[in-house]
Order: C-alpha cells, then structure tokens, then sequence
C-alpha cells in the first residue's frame, strides 16, 4: 500500500507564500493498495489537484471515504473532475449523521444546491455510488478492508482503519479531540464518564493497534490547547501519545492550523523532536506531495 498526501490543512484553504512548502490545501490523501484500488480520505480542497492526475485515465474508478462533513473535508468534492466523465464510478462512504438521520449523499447534495455550485447533481456523468457505514463494520474495498471508528468531535466523526491484502496498514482520525470529564472528581457523575471515557480510549486504541502508519490530527501546541479545549482537535502531545499507546510504527502530524507559517511549522516540530526520548516509532510533519510506501 502506498499513500499520498495532497492536503493536510485544517478548517481552510491557506494559499500564499508563507505555506507553499507545507502546503495551504485541506485535508485529503489518496491510497493505493497492491491491487491498485484507489481510495481516498476525505475530499478538502487538496483532492482537486489529486483529480488532475487521474484526467488521462478511462475509466476512473475511485473510493471515497469522508470522516466527516465539516466544510474542510468536503469542499473539493464538487472539484474532483471524474465526477464528470460518463464512464467513471466514484464511491462515497460515510456515517449516518444522529440529527439529520441522513447519510453521506448529503455532502454533494448540499453543495451542489443553485445558490452555492453553477452545476446541479443531475449533471454529474459518473455514476455515484452512496454507502452509509456503520461503527466498527468492517467493509471490503477492493483488495482493502476499511473500519470506521467513532472518534470525539462536534460532528460525527469516523477515523478509518485501512488493512491492504499486502498486510499493511494505516489509521487516519480525521479531526479528534481527546474527550475530557466535564465533571468534578467529587460530582456523582464523574466515576461513571470517566469510565465511559477510559472504555472508548482502549476501543480507539484497538482500531488504531500496530498500524505501519497513524495520521493523526495535530492542530495545536499543548499550550495553545488550553484556549482551545472543545472545539474538537488534537495536540501534538496527545498524537504521540496515541502513537506510544498503539504501538504504531509511524506517525503523521497534520491537520496543521491554519494560521501557521511554514517555519513556524517546523520550529514547533523541531521542538516537539528534541523533547522525544527515544520513540519506537518514527515521527513525521505531514507535507502535500510527499508520498510514502508501507509493508
């Protein structure tokens, strides 16, 4: 399996001179398995300069797997050109949104209404094929198995395990915020949230266990967190400390916060390096273009 990154902003596109080595493009990254399946996770602004490579190909057929519906991750989708070709597929997967009880389908049909995109749903050529996943449900993508996890953000949220037939693996988490207790150590209701916050730790750990690659949501230093508890994303710390946990044999920082120059970037990873005693896994700031093979 190989897998490529082409966005790894987080909340909005960052275009201009202080990102261009890093990248300004939202959150996407594209996977190839060893039996040159083509998925894709999430559909930011990144996965239209994915759709560039794939205009020489006839038919495209093409999986993809969104974590969320927050803007950042679907906003390219509109953008990915094979949509518009009339002998490609391009399958959408998903979770059941809790309070709209809709599925994925929502992601197009919502930006593709008159007021926001010039061209409707029922001018797409491909055939689009929606899949509604469910927690924990193991499904077959071609030579891949892929598991959704339920991970803590102000949205449903999937992290996706990914295990090619190579016998490699990854794990991506979208965007996620370690869960806090709100409660007090002394309030009746403390003991019984911490256990259900303990409980649903060891089960993401067993999703993300032994995967040659964990890509992690890594927006904030752990000081800037303190100002930013609640709005739903992770640390530098707390990646590696999932990384520690589940054994991984890489971690991938990203996510980057928007506001956040190049060298900025690399002064706080730099700082997060030379703090690391000796880590059994390696440690790597996520770049658009950079590619990486596994197993």
């Amino acid at each position: 399996m190989r897998f490529k990154f082409w966005g790894v902003r987080g909340s909005i596109p960052t275009p201009g001179p202080k990102t261009v080595k890093y990248g300004g493009n939202t959150t996407c990254i594209e996977i190839k398995t060893s039996a040159n399946d083509l998925l894709i996770l999430d559909a930011g602004t990144g996965i239209h300069a994915l759709a560039q490579t794939l205009l020489h190909k006839n038919p495209v057929v093409a999986h993809i797997l969104i974590t969320h519906t927050h803007w950042d991750h679907i906003q390219g989708l509109p953008f990915f050109l094979p949509l518009f070709g009339p002998n490609n597929q391009v399958h959408v997967y998903g979770g059941l949104d809790p309070v709209t009880q809709q599925g994925i389908e929502r992601a197009l049909n919502v930006q593709l209404q008159y007021s926001y995109f010039p061209i409707s749903e029922t001018q797409l050529k491909a055939r689009i094929h929606y899949h509604t996943l469910k927690p924990g449900q193991t499904i077959q993508i071609g030579g891949a198995n892929v598991t959704p996890t339920v991970l803590s953000h102000p949205v449903l949220n999937f992290g996706y395990r990914v295990e090619d037939s190579d016998g490699s693996s990854l794990f991506f988490t979208g965007d996620y915020e370690m869960p806090i207790n709100p409660y007090q150590p002394d309030d009746q209701d403390y003991a019984s949230n911490q256990q259900f916050i303990e409980e649903k730790h060891q089960e993401v750990l067993a999703a993300m266990h032994a995967v040659d690659a964990l890509i992690v949501d890594s927006s904030y230093t752990d000081v800037e967190y303190e100002k930013k508890i609640g709005w739903g994303h992770g640390t530098y710390g707390t990646a590696l400390a999932l990384a520690r946990q589940a054994k991984a044999k890489k971690l991938f920082f990203t996510h980057h916060e928007p506001t956040r120059s190049d060298d900025e970037l690399e002064t706080i990873f730099q700082t997060v390096l030379s703090d690391l005693d000796a880590p059994d896994f390696a440690v790597h700031l996520a770049k658009e273009g950079d590619e990486y093979g596994l197993g």
